[in-house]
Protein backbone atom coordinates (compact mmCIF):
# COMPACT_ATOMS: atom_id res chain seq x y z
CA UNK A 1 0.00 0.00 0.00
CA UNK A 2 2.68 2.44 -1.11
CA UNK A 3 4.63 2.34 2.16
CA UNK A 4 1.74 3.02 4.52
CA UNK A 5 1.15 0.94 7.61
CA UNK A 6 -2.13 0.43 9.39
CA UNK A 7 -2.21 -1.09 12.87
CA UNK A 8 -5.41 -2.64 14.21
CA UNK A 9 -5.61 -3.52 17.89
CA UNK A 10 -8.88 -4.63 19.41
CA UNK A 11 -10.89 -2.99 16.60
CA UNK A 12 -14.44 -4.19 17.03
CA UNK A 13 -17.59 -3.76 15.01
CA UNK A 14 -20.34 -4.33 17.51
CA UNK A 15 -23.91 -5.28 16.68
CA UNK A 16 -26.77 -5.46 19.10
CA UNK A 17 -29.40 -6.53 16.57
CA UNK A 18 -27.78 -9.66 15.19
CA UNK A 19 -28.07 -8.45 11.60
CA UNK A 20 -25.31 -8.76 9.03
CA UNK A 21 -22.97 -5.80 8.99
CA UNK A 22 -20.34 -4.63 6.52
CA UNK A 23 -17.30 -2.51 7.32
CA UNK A 24 -15.28 -1.10 4.44
CA UNK A 25 -11.82 0.48 4.66
CA UNK A 26 -10.54 2.20 1.53
CA UNK A 27 -6.93 3.31 1.10
CA UNK A 28 -5.73 5.27 -1.92
CA UNK A 29 -2.28 6.52 -2.78
CA UNK A 30 -1.55 9.89 -4.29
CA UNK A 31 -1.56 8.44 -7.84
CA UNK A 32 -5.13 7.38 -7.47
CA UNK A 33 -4.50 3.68 -6.87
CA UNK A 34 -6.96 2.27 -4.39
CA UNK A 35 -7.45 -1.01 -2.68
CA UNK A 36 -10.44 -1.93 -0.61
CA UNK A 37 -11.34 -4.75 1.58
CA UNK A 38 -14.68 -5.53 3.04
CA UNK A 39 -15.29 -8.07 5.65
CA UNK A 40 -18.67 -9.40 6.59
CA UNK A 41 -19.70 -11.28 9.62
CA UNK A 42 -22.93 -12.27 11.23
CA UNK A 43 -23.55 -12.13 14.97
CA UNK A 44 -26.40 -13.81 16.75
CA UNK A 45 -26.24 -14.88 20.43
CA UNK A 46 -22.59 -13.86 20.60
CA UNK A 47 -23.61 -10.25 19.87
CA UNK A 48 -25.70 -10.12 23.01
CA UNK A 49 -22.82 -11.46 25.12
CA UNK A 50 -20.43 -8.88 23.69
CA UNK A 51 -23.00 -6.13 24.24
CA UNK A 52 -23.30 -7.03 27.92
CA UNK A 53 -19.52 -7.05 28.27
CA UNK A 54 -19.25 -3.64 26.60
CA UNK A 55 -21.93 -2.18 28.88
CA UNK A 56 -20.06 -3.47 31.94
CA UNK A 57 -16.77 -2.14 30.58
CA UNK A 58 -18.31 1.26 29.82
CA UNK A 59 -19.84 1.50 33.29
CA UNK A 60 -16.50 0.67 34.89
CA UNK A 61 -14.69 3.20 32.70
CA UNK A 62 -17.23 5.91 33.45
CA UNK A 63 -16.33 5.81 37.14
CA UNK A 64 -12.74 6.74 36.39
CA UNK A 65 -13.46 9.27 33.65
CA UNK A 66 -12.87 12.97 34.39
CA UNK A 67 -15.89 15.24 34.51
CA UNK A 68 -16.55 16.77 31.09
CA UNK A 69 -18.58 19.99 31.39
CA UNK A 70 -22.07 20.64 30.06
CA UNK A 71 -23.56 23.91 28.82
CA UNK A 72 -24.63 24.93 32.34
CA UNK A 73 -21.05 24.65 33.62
CA UNK A 74 -19.35 27.10 31.24
CA UNK A 75 -19.68 30.51 29.63
CA UNK A 76 -20.09 34.10 30.76
CA UNK A 77 -22.83 33.42 33.32
CA UNK A 78 -20.46 31.18 35.29
CA UNK A 79 -17.54 33.59 35.63
CA UNK A 80 -16.15 33.87 39.17
CA UNK A 81 -14.72 37.09 40.51
CA UNK A 82 -11.16 35.79 40.84
CA UNK A 83 -8.87 34.21 38.29
CA UNK A 84 -7.90 30.68 39.29
CA UNK A 85 -4.30 29.53 38.77
CA UNK A 86 -3.55 28.50 35.20
CA UNK A 87 -2.18 25.03 34.48
CA UNK A 88 -1.03 23.97 31.03
CA UNK A 89 1.24 21.41 29.32
CA UNK A 90 3.75 24.25 28.81
CA UNK A 91 4.99 27.12 31.04
CA UNK A 92 2.47 29.93 31.56
CA UNK A 93 2.73 33.15 33.59
CA UNK A 94 0.52 34.00 36.56
CA UNK A 95 -2.43 36.11 35.46
CA UNK A 96 -3.57 39.07 37.56
CA UNK A 97 -6.03 41.77 36.59
CA UNK A 98 -4.41 45.17 35.99
CA UNK A 99 -4.91 47.61 38.85
CA UNK A 100 -5.94 51.25 38.41
CA UNK A 101 -5.72 54.31 40.68
CA UNK A 102 -8.90 55.56 42.33
CA UNK A 103 -9.41 58.50 39.95
CA UNK A 104 -12.73 58.16 38.06
CA UNK A 105 -14.23 60.49 35.46
CA UNK A 106 -17.83 60.16 34.28
CA UNK A 107 -18.16 61.09 30.61
CA UNK A 108 -21.09 63.37 31.50
CA UNK A 109 -18.58 65.54 33.35
CA UNK A 110 -16.94 66.07 29.96
CA UNK A 111 -20.17 67.17 28.32
CA UNK A 112 -21.47 63.85 27.01
CA UNK A 113 -25.21 63.70 26.34
CA UNK A 114 -27.25 60.86 24.91
CA UNK A 115 -28.72 63.15 22.22
CA UNK A 116 -25.26 64.00 20.88
CA UNK A 117 -22.26 62.12 19.54
CA UNK A 118 -20.04 61.57 22.59
CA UNK A 119 -16.72 60.74 20.92
CA UNK A 120 -15.00 63.96 21.98
CA UNK A 121 -16.21 63.69 25.58
CA UNK A 122 -15.15 60.05 25.89
CA UNK A 123 -11.71 60.69 24.37
CA UNK A 124 -11.19 63.77 26.55
CA UNK A 125 -11.92 61.70 29.67
CA UNK A 126 -9.49 58.98 28.56
CA UNK A 127 -6.77 61.51 27.80
CA UNK A 128 -7.19 63.24 31.18
CA UNK A 129 -7.14 60.00 33.19
CA UNK A 130 -4.02 58.92 31.32
CA UNK A 131 -2.35 62.30 31.86
CA UNK A 132 -3.06 62.16 35.60
CA UNK A 133 -1.48 58.72 36.03
CA UNK A 134 -4.44 56.44 35.49
CA UNK A 135 -7.89 55.50 36.70
CA UNK A 136 -11.35 54.74 35.30
CA UNK A 137 -13.48 56.37 32.63
CA UNK A 138 -17.12 55.65 33.47
CA UNK A 139 -19.78 55.12 30.81
CA UNK A 140 -23.06 55.39 32.75
CA UNK A 141 -26.37 53.74 31.86
CA UNK A 142 -27.90 55.02 28.63
CA UNK A 143 -27.30 54.88 24.86
CA UNK A 144 -24.22 56.82 23.82
CA UNK A 145 -23.25 57.49 20.19
CA UNK A 146 -19.56 57.45 19.36
CA UNK A 147 -16.91 57.07 16.73
CA UNK A 148 -13.52 55.43 17.23
CA UNK A 149 -12.16 55.52 20.79
CA UNK A 150 -8.42 55.27 21.47
CA UNK A 151 -7.48 53.75 24.84
CA UNK A 152 -4.40 55.03 26.67
CA UNK A 153 -2.11 53.48 29.27
CA UNK A 154 -3.44 52.97 32.81
CA UNK A 155 -7.06 53.59 31.77
CA UNK A 156 -10.02 51.31 32.48
CA UNK A 157 -12.96 52.07 30.19
CA UNK A 158 -15.83 50.87 32.39
CA UNK A 159 -19.37 50.39 31.09
CA UNK A 160 -21.88 50.34 33.90
CA UNK A 161 -24.88 48.03 33.73
CA UNK A 162 -27.33 49.50 31.22
CA UNK A 163 -24.61 51.45 29.38
CA UNK A 164 -24.54 51.03 25.61
CA UNK A 165 -21.96 52.43 23.21
CA UNK A 166 -23.45 52.67 19.71
CA UNK A 167 -20.70 53.06 17.10
CA UNK A 168 -21.05 55.27 14.06
CA UNK A 169 -21.42 53.99 10.51
CA UNK A 170 -19.66 57.02 9.00
CA UNK A 171 -16.11 56.56 7.79
CA UNK A 172 -15.04 60.05 8.91
CA UNK A 173 -15.71 59.04 12.52
CA UNK A 174 -12.76 56.58 12.30
CA UNK A 175 -10.18 58.86 10.68
CA UNK A 176 -7.31 59.45 10.52
CA UNK A 177 -6.06 56.05 9.40
CA UNK A 178 -4.12 54.13 12.04
CA UNK A 179 -1.64 51.29 11.98
CA UNK A 180 -3.39 47.94 12.19
CA UNK A 181 -3.39 44.41 10.82
CA UNK A 182 -6.28 43.20 8.69
CA UNK A 183 -6.62 39.47 7.94
CA UNK A 184 -2.94 38.99 8.70
CA UNK A 185 -1.54 41.87 6.59
CA UNK A 186 -0.32 45.19 8.00
CA UNK A 187 -2.17 48.24 6.72
CA UNK A 188 -3.13 51.82 7.57
CA UNK A 189 -6.92 52.00 7.83
CA UNK A 190 -9.80 52.43 10.32
CA UNK A 191 -8.27 50.18 13.00
CA UNK A 192 -11.00 49.33 15.51
CA UNK A 193 -14.02 50.85 17.22
CA UNK A 194 -12.01 50.66 20.45
CA UNK A 195 -8.32 50.92 19.51
CA UNK A 196 -5.00 51.17 21.29
CA UNK A 197 -1.43 51.21 19.99
CA UNK A 198 1.66 50.79 22.17
CA UNK A 199 -0.19 51.16 25.48
CA UNK A 200 0.16 49.32 28.81
CA UNK A 201 -2.21 48.44 31.62
CA UNK A 202 -5.52 48.99 29.82
CA UNK A 203 -8.99 47.56 30.28
CA UNK A 204 -12.54 47.47 28.94
CA UNK A 205 -14.82 46.21 31.71
CA UNK A 206 -18.35 46.21 33.09
CA UNK A 207 -21.80 44.84 32.35
CA UNK A 208 -22.51 47.24 29.50
CA UNK A 209 -22.80 46.64 25.79
CA UNK A 210 -21.05 47.64 22.58
CA UNK A 211 -23.23 47.87 19.46
CA UNK A 212 -21.62 48.02 16.02
CA UNK A 213 -22.39 50.29 13.04
CA UNK A 214 -25.87 49.98 11.48
CA UNK A 215 -26.66 47.92 8.38
CA UNK A 216 -26.16 49.66 5.05
CA UNK A 217 -23.82 52.33 6.42
CA UNK A 218 -20.64 53.46 4.57
CA UNK A 219 -18.36 51.59 7.01
CA UNK A 220 -20.06 48.33 6.08
CA UNK A 221 -20.61 49.04 2.38
CA UNK A 222 -17.27 50.55 1.33
CA UNK A 223 -14.98 47.77 2.53
CA UNK A 224 -12.28 46.28 0.30
CA UNK A 225 -13.82 43.33 -1.58
CA UNK A 226 -12.03 43.42 -4.94
CA UNK A 227 -9.79 40.43 -4.10
CA UNK A 228 -8.08 38.63 -1.23
CA UNK A 229 -5.95 41.05 0.75
CA UNK A 230 -2.54 39.70 -0.32
CA UNK A 231 -3.46 40.42 -3.96
CA UNK A 232 -4.64 43.94 -3.12
CA UNK A 233 -1.58 44.90 -1.06
CA UNK A 234 1.74 43.69 -2.54
CA UNK A 235 4.05 42.60 0.25
CA UNK A 236 6.94 44.77 -0.98
CA UNK A 237 5.06 48.08 -0.52
CA UNK A 238 6.06 49.90 2.71
CA UNK A 239 3.32 49.80 5.35
CA UNK A 240 3.26 53.60 5.58
CA UNK A 241 2.09 53.68 1.95
CA UNK A 242 -0.71 51.15 2.46
CA UNK A 243 -3.28 53.82 3.35
CA UNK A 244 -6.99 53.10 2.98
CA UNK A 245 -9.19 55.64 4.77
CA UNK A 246 -12.10 56.09 2.37
CA UNK A 247 -11.46 59.47 0.74
CA UNK A 248 -12.93 60.09 -2.72
CA UNK A 249 -14.98 56.92 -2.61
CA UNK A 250 -12.00 54.61 -2.10
CA UNK A 251 -12.43 51.36 -0.20
CA UNK A 252 -11.52 50.85 3.46
CA UNK A 253 -10.63 47.80 5.49
CA UNK A 254 -13.32 46.96 8.01
CA UNK A 255 -12.60 48.02 11.59
CA UNK A 256 -12.46 45.38 14.29
CA UNK A 257 -14.62 45.93 17.38
CA UNK A 258 -11.87 45.96 20.06
CA UNK A 259 -8.26 45.68 18.89
CA UNK A 260 -5.21 46.71 20.92
CA UNK A 261 -1.97 46.46 18.97
CA UNK A 262 1.55 46.39 20.44
CA UNK A 263 0.08 46.57 23.96
CA UNK A 264 0.88 44.89 27.30
CA UNK A 265 -1.22 43.90 30.30
CA UNK A 266 -4.74 44.01 28.87
CA UNK A 267 -8.07 43.09 30.50
CA UNK A 268 -11.39 42.73 28.65
CA UNK A 269 -14.05 41.54 31.08
CA UNK A 270 -17.81 41.22 31.44
CA UNK A 271 -19.00 43.22 28.44
CA UNK A 272 -21.36 42.22 25.63
CA UNK A 273 -20.62 42.86 21.95
CA UNK A 274 -23.33 42.90 19.27
CA UNK A 275 -23.47 43.62 15.53
CA UNK A 276 -19.71 43.78 15.00
CA UNK A 277 -18.52 45.27 11.71
CA UNK A 278 -15.84 42.57 11.45
CA UNK A 279 -13.83 40.46 13.94
CA UNK A 280 -14.87 41.23 17.52
CA UNK A 281 -11.94 41.08 19.99
CA UNK A 282 -8.51 41.03 18.32
CA UNK A 283 -5.30 41.58 20.31
CA UNK A 284 -2.45 42.06 17.81
CA UNK A 285 1.25 41.85 18.82
CA UNK A 286 0.22 41.93 22.49
CA UNK A 287 1.76 40.36 25.58
CA UNK A 288 -0.29 39.56 28.67
CA UNK A 289 -3.96 39.41 27.70
CA UNK A 290 -6.94 38.42 29.86
CA UNK A 291 -10.36 38.05 28.21
CA UNK A 292 -13.06 36.77 30.54
CA UNK A 293 -16.82 36.76 30.93
CA UNK A 294 -17.39 38.27 27.50
CA UNK A 295 -20.56 37.64 25.47
CA UNK A 296 -20.50 38.04 21.67
CA UNK A 297 -23.38 37.90 19.20
CA UNK A 298 -22.35 38.37 15.57
CA UNK A 299 -24.54 35.69 13.98
CA UNK A 300 -25.35 36.59 10.38
CA UNK A 301 -22.32 38.87 9.97
CA UNK A 302 -19.83 37.61 7.34
CA UNK A 303 -16.35 37.27 8.84
CA UNK A 304 -17.88 38.00 12.24
CA UNK A 305 -15.26 36.09 14.24
CA UNK A 306 -15.62 36.13 18.02
CA UNK A 307 -12.14 36.31 19.62
CA UNK A 308 -9.07 36.28 17.38
CA UNK A 309 -5.63 36.14 19.02
CA UNK A 310 -3.25 37.55 16.44
CA UNK A 311 0.52 37.11 16.88
CA UNK A 312 0.18 37.59 20.63
CA UNK A 313 1.50 35.71 23.64
CA UNK A 314 0.66 34.86 27.24
CA UNK A 315 -3.11 34.92 26.80
CA UNK A 316 -5.93 33.66 29.03
CA UNK A 317 -9.48 33.36 27.69
CA UNK A 318 -12.07 32.07 30.14
CA UNK A 319 -15.82 31.97 30.80
CA UNK A 320 -16.77 33.54 27.47
CA UNK A 321 -19.93 32.83 25.44
CA UNK A 322 -19.65 33.35 21.69
CA UNK A 323 -22.31 33.15 18.96
CA UNK A 324 -20.66 34.17 15.71
CA UNK A 325 -21.04 34.69 12.00
CA UNK A 326 -17.68 32.99 11.45
CA UNK A 327 -15.21 31.19 13.75
CA UNK A 328 -15.70 31.59 17.51
CA UNK A 329 -12.32 31.24 19.29
CA UNK A 330 -9.49 31.67 16.76
CA UNK A 331 -5.69 31.71 16.77
CA UNK A 332 -3.88 33.58 13.98
CA UNK A 333 -0.31 34.65 13.21
CA UNK A 334 -0.12 36.59 9.96
CA UNK A 335 -0.64 35.83 6.32
CA UNK A 336 1.81 34.78 3.61
CA UNK A 337 4.79 36.96 2.73
CA UNK A 338 3.75 39.85 4.95
CA UNK A 339 3.23 37.49 7.89
CA UNK A 340 6.67 35.97 7.34
CA UNK A 341 8.21 39.44 7.24
CA UNK A 342 6.72 40.27 10.64
CA UNK A 343 7.37 36.72 11.91
CA UNK A 344 5.56 36.95 15.26
CA UNK A 345 3.93 33.78 16.64
CA UNK A 346 0.81 33.33 18.67
CA UNK A 347 1.98 31.31 21.67
CA UNK A 348 1.18 30.38 25.24
CA UNK A 349 -2.60 30.61 25.08
CA UNK A 350 -5.11 28.94 27.44
CA UNK A 351 -8.83 28.81 26.62
CA UNK A 352 -10.97 27.35 29.42
CA UNK A 353 -14.56 27.17 30.69
CA UNK A 354 -15.86 28.72 27.48
CA UNK A 355 -19.03 28.16 25.45
CA UNK A 356 -19.22 28.35 21.66
CA UNK A 357 -22.69 28.34 20.16
CA UNK A 358 -23.31 29.21 16.53
CA UNK A 359 -20.18 29.70 14.45
CA UNK A 360 -18.12 28.09 11.71
CA UNK A 361 -15.66 26.62 14.20
CA UNK A 362 -15.70 26.25 17.97
CA UNK A 363 -11.93 26.60 18.33
CA UNK A 364 -9.93 27.32 15.16
CA UNK A 365 -6.24 27.60 14.36
CA UNK A 366 -5.56 29.61 11.18
CA UNK A 367 -5.95 30.11 8.36
CA UNK A 368 -3.44 32.94 8.86
CA UNK A 369 -0.50 30.90 10.19
CA UNK A 370 2.73 32.55 8.94
CA UNK A 371 4.34 33.29 12.31
CA UNK A 372 3.29 29.89 13.77
CA UNK A 373 0.67 29.12 16.40
CA UNK A 374 2.14 27.08 19.23
CA UNK A 375 1.46 26.18 22.84
CA UNK A 376 -2.34 26.32 22.81
CA UNK A 377 -4.31 24.55 25.55
CA UNK A 378 -8.11 24.37 25.28
CA UNK A 379 -9.86 22.61 28.14
CA UNK A 380 -13.21 22.27 29.89
CA UNK A 381 -15.19 23.80 27.03
CA UNK A 382 -18.52 23.16 25.31
CA UNK A 383 -19.32 23.69 21.64
CA UNK A 384 -23.12 23.60 21.33
CA UNK A 385 -24.77 23.78 17.87
CA UNK A 386 -21.48 24.92 16.33
CA UNK A 387 -20.43 24.06 12.74
CA UNK A 388 -17.02 22.36 13.10
CA UNK A 389 -15.77 21.63 16.62
CA UNK A 390 -11.96 21.66 16.58
CA UNK A 391 -10.76 23.24 13.35
CA UNK A 392 -7.35 23.66 11.71
CA UNK A 393 -6.92 25.81 8.60
CA UNK A 394 -4.07 27.00 6.45
CA UNK A 395 -3.22 27.26 2.75
CA UNK A 396 -0.15 26.48 0.62
CA UNK A 397 0.89 30.17 0.35
CA UNK A 398 0.17 31.06 4.00
CA UNK A 399 3.42 29.82 5.60
CA UNK A 400 4.11 28.83 9.21
CA UNK A 401 1.49 26.50 10.71
CA UNK A 402 0.60 25.11 14.11
CA UNK A 403 2.31 22.86 16.67
CA UNK A 404 2.06 21.77 20.30
CA UNK A 405 -1.72 22.10 20.44
CA UNK A 406 -3.71 20.44 23.26
CA UNK A 407 -7.46 19.84 23.69
CA UNK A 408 -8.91 18.25 26.80
CA UNK A 409 -12.31 17.70 28.43
CA UNK A 410 -14.45 19.09 25.62
CA UNK A 411 -18.12 18.37 24.83
CA UNK A 412 -19.39 18.95 21.29
CA UNK A 413 -22.83 19.03 19.69
CA UNK A 414 -22.10 19.90 16.07
CA UNK A 415 -23.64 20.50 12.68
CA UNK A 416 -20.47 19.45 10.86
CA UNK A 417 -17.18 17.69 11.64
CA UNK A 418 -15.65 17.17 15.09
CA UNK A 419 -11.94 17.32 14.09
CA UNK A 420 -11.32 19.05 10.77
CA UNK A 421 -8.04 19.86 9.01
CA UNK A 422 -8.45 22.01 5.89
CA UNK A 423 -4.95 22.76 4.66
CA UNK A 424 -5.70 23.36 0.97
CA UNK A 425 -8.64 25.75 0.84
CA UNK A 426 -10.51 26.53 -2.36
CA UNK A 427 -9.63 27.98 -5.76
CA UNK A 428 -11.70 31.07 -4.90
CA UNK A 429 -8.91 32.19 -2.54
CA UNK A 430 -5.67 30.53 -3.66
CA UNK A 431 -6.31 29.46 -7.27
CA UNK A 432 -4.70 26.23 -8.46
CA UNK A 433 -2.78 25.90 -5.18
CA UNK A 434 -6.01 24.52 -3.75
CA UNK A 435 -5.66 21.47 -6.03
CA UNK A 436 -4.25 18.55 -4.12
CA UNK A 437 -2.11 17.29 -7.02
CA UNK A 438 0.45 17.69 -8.31
CA UNK A 439 2.52 17.93 -5.15
CA UNK A 440 4.60 21.11 -5.05
CA UNK A 441 8.15 21.66 -3.92
CA UNK A 442 8.42 22.63 -0.27
CA UNK A 443 9.34 26.31 0.15
CA UNK A 444 9.27 29.07 2.80
CA UNK A 445 5.50 29.45 2.38
CA UNK A 446 4.72 25.77 2.90
CA UNK A 447 2.76 25.48 6.18
CA UNK A 448 2.80 22.56 8.63
CA UNK A 449 0.54 21.11 11.32
CA UNK A 450 2.16 18.78 13.83
CA UNK A 451 2.14 17.54 17.42
CA UNK A 452 -1.57 17.78 18.24
CA UNK A 453 -3.19 16.04 21.21
CA UNK A 454 -6.79 15.51 22.31
CA UNK A 455 -8.12 13.67 25.34
CA UNK A 456 -11.41 13.14 27.17
CA UNK A 457 -13.75 14.20 24.41
CA UNK A 458 -17.52 13.70 24.12
CA UNK A 459 -19.06 14.24 20.70
CA UNK A 460 -22.82 14.14 21.09
CA UNK A 461 -23.48 14.75 17.39
CA UNK A 462 -21.30 15.32 14.32
CA UNK A 463 -21.21 14.78 10.58
CA UNK A 464 -17.70 13.30 10.50
CA UNK A 465 -15.60 12.24 13.47
CA UNK A 466 -12.21 13.05 11.88
CA UNK A 467 -11.70 14.66 8.48
CA UNK A 468 -8.19 15.51 7.34
CA UNK A 469 -7.29 17.25 4.08
CA UNK A 470 -3.56 17.71 4.39
CA UNK A 471 -1.01 18.86 1.83
CA UNK A 472 0.77 16.05 -0.08
CA UNK A 473 4.18 17.68 0.35
CA UNK A 474 3.39 18.70 3.96
CA UNK A 475 1.04 16.15 5.53
CA UNK A 476 -0.49 16.57 8.95
CA UNK A 477 2.04 14.91 11.27
CA UNK A 478 1.36 13.62 14.75
CA UNK A 479 -2.23 13.62 15.99
CA UNK A 480 -3.25 11.48 18.93
CA UNK A 481 -6.70 11.17 20.44
CA UNK A 482 -7.47 9.25 23.60
CA UNK A 483 -10.61 8.53 25.62
CA UNK A 484 -13.46 9.71 23.41
CA UNK A 485 -17.12 8.89 23.01
CA UNK A 486 -18.32 9.76 19.53
CA UNK A 487 -21.65 9.98 17.70
CA UNK A 488 -21.26 10.63 13.98
CA UNK A 489 -22.53 9.93 10.49
CA UNK A 490 -19.07 9.22 9.01
CA UNK A 491 -16.06 7.88 10.88
CA UNK A 492 -12.88 9.03 9.15
CA UNK A 493 -11.92 10.66 5.85
CA UNK A 494 -8.17 11.18 5.78
CA UNK A 495 -5.90 12.48 3.03
CA UNK A 496 -2.20 13.23 3.42
CA UNK A 497 -1.43 12.55 7.06
CA UNK A 498 0.95 10.43 9.10
CA UNK A 499 1.47 9.27 12.67
CA UNK A 500 -2.21 9.22 13.66
CA UNK A 501 -3.24 7.38 16.82
CA UNK A 502 -6.73 6.85 18.29
CA UNK A 503 -7.09 4.99 21.59
CA UNK A 504 -9.82 3.99 24.02
CA UNK A 505 -12.64 5.35 21.90
CA UNK A 506 -16.24 4.27 21.25
CA UNK A 507 -17.70 5.42 17.94
CA UNK A 508 -21.45 5.27 17.21
CA UNK A 509 -21.61 5.69 13.43
CA UNK A 510 -24.31 5.63 10.75
CA UNK A 511 -21.86 4.90 7.93
CA UNK A 512 -19.26 2.13 8.06
CA UNK A 513 -16.73 3.14 5.41
CA UNK A 514 -13.42 4.80 6.28
CA UNK A 515 -11.33 6.39 3.55
CA UNK A 516 -7.57 6.91 3.71
CA UNK A 517 -5.49 8.51 0.95
CA UNK A 518 -1.72 8.55 1.38
CA UNK A 519 -2.05 8.03 5.11
CA UNK A 520 0.89 6.49 6.94
CA UNK A 521 1.44 5.00 10.38
CA UNK A 522 -2.18 4.89 11.44
CA UNK A 523 -2.96 3.15 14.72
CA UNK A 524 -6.25 2.21 16.42
CA UNK A 525 -6.10 0.72 19.90
CA UNK A 526 -9.17 -0.36 21.83
CA UNK A 527 -11.51 1.39 19.39
CA UNK A 528 -15.07 0.10 19.29
CA UNK A 529 -17.43 0.95 16.43
CA UNK A 530 -21.15 0.56 17.05
CA UNK A 531 -23.31 0.62 13.94
CA UNK A 532 -26.44 2.73 14.38
CA UNK A 533 -29.49 3.19 12.16
CA UNK A 534 -30.03 6.79 11.04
Amino acid sequence: MNGRSVSWKNWNGLLTSGRKTSFALTLSDKDGFSSAFTYHYKLYMFAMIRTLLLILLSATSAIAQPLIPTVKDVGATQMPEKIAPVKAPFPMPSFRKPQFPSLAIDIRDKGAATALTATTAIQSAIDEVNRKGGGTVVIPAGKWKTGRISLKSNVNLHLEEGAELWFSGEIEDYRPAVFTRNEGVEVMSLGACIYADGQENIAVTGKGKLVGPPAGCPVRERFMKADVIENVIPHNIPVAERVYEGYNGEAIFLPMFISPINCKNILIEGITLENSPFWNIVPVYCDGVIIRGVTVNSVGIPRGDGIDIESSRNVLIEYCTLSCGDDCFTMKAGRGEDGLRVNKPTENVVVRYCLARQGHGGITVGSETAGMIRNLYVHDAVFDDTGVGIRFKTRRPRGGGGEHLYYERIRMNLREDAFRWDMLGSRMYVGELADRLPAREVNRLTPVYRDIHAKDIIIEKSRTFVRIDGIPESPLTGFDLEDAEVNCRNIIICRDAKDISIKNTVVHSEEEQMTFTDTRNLSFENVNVISVTP
